[in-house]
């Protein structure tokens, strides 16, 4: 893996140089949304590793760890920015550290994550998920049904559509010609064929009109320069990766309670202690939103509807640090609750398709409504696939979707030598999306505190996408490194294997490749009431000088807490670990 230098001598990639040019690119790209208080801490920021800074970790030709690490370092920037308005009385510069391991581990954090040490590809772990059954239509246990979200052939040679029957599935296989359920099919390869040969019939621009029609999350597989040539994808191209603006509100600025109440009388004070956040989202991307600002202190209820699947493993990481709760927000008593919640927080976040809150009435402008006259604004962030402008804003859409439509599915096929679109092991641009939008509502909460007002921050998967493509690949020298480093098994995946597949695989040859990734050091470990086992999950990537990061209590299961913003328990050991 080694570069040529100015000299001509010959020296490795460095992950480390990487990370800082991709620093760079991002406050480029996200100038307007970056305040001076924050570019000034953003000077404060190290990287360290406990390597020599040139592994690469993940089988793809994508500066992953690098595009991540350069969020986290603005996500850093950013909580010290806060920082140094909730406590005026300190005015050194804090020292600011990113963790490039723990970066990474991030960036795969369900697929790292264990319950009962048990993690998610192992088939015994659904004994472990009690109390988490939300796969209310098997459309996750099923494989039959899983494989309803996949990519396959058309019928024309060389095109490919990536169907989504997202936590549904009947929808998706009643439109390809199939039956919701397939009892007789359980072996891997004939749902596959099977699947794929309905698909065959019709053509990617067929397959977008029926979608349409349904309302389904499917899309044509892109490669980058076409994406870019769409109207969907030059609208996206001239817009920050997210956006923080101010909505119609007059109210004052809103100062952070001082000074925070620690978790523990020996413990550092955390930024966000004292704010409360409503996350109202599903699977990865938006959790991954209300996980970091529960890493920063603040009191995250998850509130999801009884009526609505989630996939449950995905909880184990997803909650860590916050309440959960269920409630029917179309229903008279649940909408009561809701907004008697809603009375006293900070922070709504947002990950259902958009314009869902707007019709049930909880849009942006609603909200503050809603709040006003207590004498402070209100944060709202959402996230979604396609991005809050353009000829495909509102779509519906997962990691997989914005995945294959911007050309990372293309260029991951190109990198295993293949001439088809492969989907990328792991949901790293869920990861990558729930990092803006904490970036977001962290930048709406300083707003809000030092200008007043409340304050609306957008995001999306495809502009994290977006952002990653825009760093490069990695050179050919690089990407053939990368190749020798990994089990030829993974090389002989092909487009219609599954996400879990090409996860699983992935997985698998990264701890023979880099066994440093998987370190008892990076993860944290602690008993779980509301599972009943033993839970562990990745430390955080970020350290400020004087604060806290990290939680307050380990994950439960959607649901578990009953909806109030009283009762909040500190579990000593999670803070201590």
């Amino acid at each position: 893996m080694t570069q040529t230098n100015g000299n001509g001598a010959s020296a490795r990639y460095s992950v480390l140089d990487g990370a800082r040019k991709a620093t760079g690119a991002l406050r480029k790209v996200a100038a307007e949304q970056l305040t001076p208080s924050i570019l000034q801490h953003l000077e404060q920021v190290t990287l360290t590793t406990a390597t020599d800074g040139t592994q690469i970790y993940f089988p793809c030709p994508f500066k992953e760890t690098e595009a991540l690490v350069s969020l986290k370092s603005v996500e850093a920037s950013v909580a010290a920015a806060i920082a140094a308005v909730r406590f005026p009385q300190d005015e050194r510069k804090r020292e600011i550290e990113i963790d490039l391991e723990r970066t990474a581990t991030f960036g795969f954090s369900t697929y790292i994550a264990t319950i009962g040490g048990l993690g998610k590809q192992n088939p015994k772990v659904k004994s472990k998920l009690k109390g988490s059954d939300t796969d209310l239509l098997k459309a996750q246990s099923i494989l039959y049904r899983r494989l309803s979200a996949n990519l396959y052939a058309t019928k024309n040679v060389g095109e490919y559509f990536h169907i989504h029957g997202s936590l549904e599935a009947s929808t998706t296989l009643r439109m390809i010609g199939l039956e919701p359920y397939r009892p007789d099919l359980t072996d891997y390869r004939e749902c596959i064929n099977t699947i794929e040969s309905h698909v065959k019939r019709f053509t990617a621009a067929e397959l977008e009109t029926m979608n349409a029609k349904e309302r389904q999350a499917g899309v044509t597989a892109l490669k980058w320069d076409d994406f870019k040539r769409t109207s969907h994808g030059r609208t996206l191209l001239a817009l920050p990766p997210w956006e923080v603006t101010k909505l119609q509100d007059s109210s004052p600025p809103a100062a952070f309670s001082h000074p925070p109440i620690p978790a523990t009388p020996t413990t550092k004070p955390q930024i966000l202690s004292g704010i409360r956040v409503l996350e109202l989202c599903r699977v990865i991307a938006g959790p991954a939103i209300g996980r970091t600002l529960a890493e920063y202190g603040a009191q995250v209820i998850k509130v999801t509807s009884p009526n609505l699947s989630d996939v449950p493993f995905f909880q184990v990481d997803g909650n860590t640090g916050k309440h959960t709760c269920d409630l029917d927000l179309k229903s008279p008593s649940g909408r009561r609750t809701f907004e008697q919640l809603l009375r006293t927080a900070d922070v709504v976040l947002d990950g259902y398709r958009p314009g869902s809150l707007e019709k049930l009435g909880y849009g942006p402008q609603h909200l503050v409504e809603l709040v006003k006259g207590r004498g402070k604004g209100i944060v709202y962030v959402a996230e979604d696939c396609f991005g809050y402008q353009g000829e495909w804003a509102g779509r519906p859409g997962w990691q997989q979707i914005a995945d294959c439509v911007t050309g990372i599915a293309w260029a991951q096929g190109k990198f295993m030598g293949l001439d088809e679109p492969v989907v990328p092991p792991f949901p790293m641009s869920d990861y990558g999306t729930g990092c803006m939008g904490a970036i977001a509502a962290l930048t709406g909460l300083l707003r809000r505190a030092t200008e007043g007002g409340s304050w609306v921050g957008r995001t999306s998967l495809c502009q994290y996408d977006i952002f990653l493509l825009q760093l490069g690949l990695y050179d050919d020298a690089v990407q053939e490194k990368i190749r020798q480093e990994h089990d030829r098994t993974f090389f002989d995946l092909r487009h219609a294997d599954s996400v879990d597949e090409v996860g699983g695989r992935a997985l698998r040859s990264m701890k023979v490749a880099h066994p440093e990734l998987f370190d008892k050091r990076l993860m944290q470990t602690a008993y779980s009431k509301g599972y009943q086992e033993e839970i562990s999950w990745c430390r955080s990537p970020v350290t400020i000088e004087g604060l806290r990061v990290g939680f307050d209590r380990a994950s439960r299961p959607n649901g578990f807490d009953p909806p109030t913003w009283d009762g909040w328990e500190v579990e000593e050991a999670v803070v201590d670990g």
